[in-house]
């Protein structure tokens, strides 16, 4: 699966100790292409409250501006000279993130990260990701490229701290099984212990187009046999928040 620019910038987490993890960039993911792993649809692991929490993130930033990075078509081919991470905002109180080579890389390398603390509270946390992108750029032609750097922010990441018992619950990610889809589709990993209320579809848009309220129950499917084509979301509801799992509908 493709990745977008949002997702390189992206920072993950696991469960070792209170205390920054130095980071070495993985050699299996030198020879990918851009990406980051794990990616959104995998998203974060859970954390337990009062219990040392820490990951590391892999990555790899494009050398230029593909189609994926700018739909417009406006900058395709355009040098990525750098990027850096700014900021991790919405990370829970008592936590903290690192990244190795302080924080700043080029087009093509390969970077890593890692976010650790301790906390107290249970609950849902969605993380923003703040960064300064600097691209080449020609803006006349016969003119050598022109560094340009702007400001940008992206969420798709969160992190959920709770109890060990709910934790423990749902040990298995939410799936959308068959995936891609003929308009058909079952939702698998809905635990008891979710307490999950409710499943509603949605489209890149937003617009709700489906919904059903499970009543307890840990099984949910859907027939969507006459949408469009194209990417969807399914939003499980549950006591910890809601968990939203893309889908493609062929």
């Amino acid at each position: 699966m493709k990745k977008t620019l949002l997702c390189l910038m992206l920072v993950a987490f696991g469960t070792y100790n209170a205390s920054a993890q130095s980071c070495t960039p993985g050699v299996n993911f030198q020879d990918s292409s851009f990406g980051v792993w794990p990616d959104t649809t995998q998203n974060l692991p859970w954390a337990t409250a009062n219990v040392a929490y820490s990951t590391d993130l892999n990555f790899k930033v494009p050398s230029t501006v593909t189609v994926d990075l700018d739909p417009s078509g406006q900058f395709v081919g355009s040098a990525i000279q750098s990027f850096t991470v700014t900021n991790v905002a919405g990370l829970p109180a008592g936590y903290n993130y690192v990244c190795n080579n302080n924080c700043t890389y080029n087009g093509g390398a390969n970077g890593c990260a890692n976010v650790y603390g301790i906390s107290g509270v249970n609950g849902t946390y969605p993380i923003t990701i703040e960064i300064d992108a600097t691209v080449l750029i020609v803006l006349f032609p016969g003119l050598p490229p022109t560094p340009v750097t702007q400001p940008a922010s992206f969420g798709g990441y969160k992190i959920i701290i709770g109890t060990a018992g709910i934790i423990e619950g749902i040990i298995a990610p939410l799936t959308i099984h068959p995936n891609p889809s003929n308009g058909i589709i079952n939702i698998k990993g809905i635990t008891e212990s979710m307490n999950a209320s409710a499943v509603s579809i949605s489209n890149l848009e937003g617009k709700v187009i489906s919904q059903k309220q499970l009543n307890g129950s840990t099984t949910c499917s859907f027939d969507l046999t006459g949408i469009n084509a194209g990417i969807y979301f399914a939003s499980v509801s549950y006591e910890g928040g809601i968990e939203n799992i893309k889908f493609i509908v062929e």
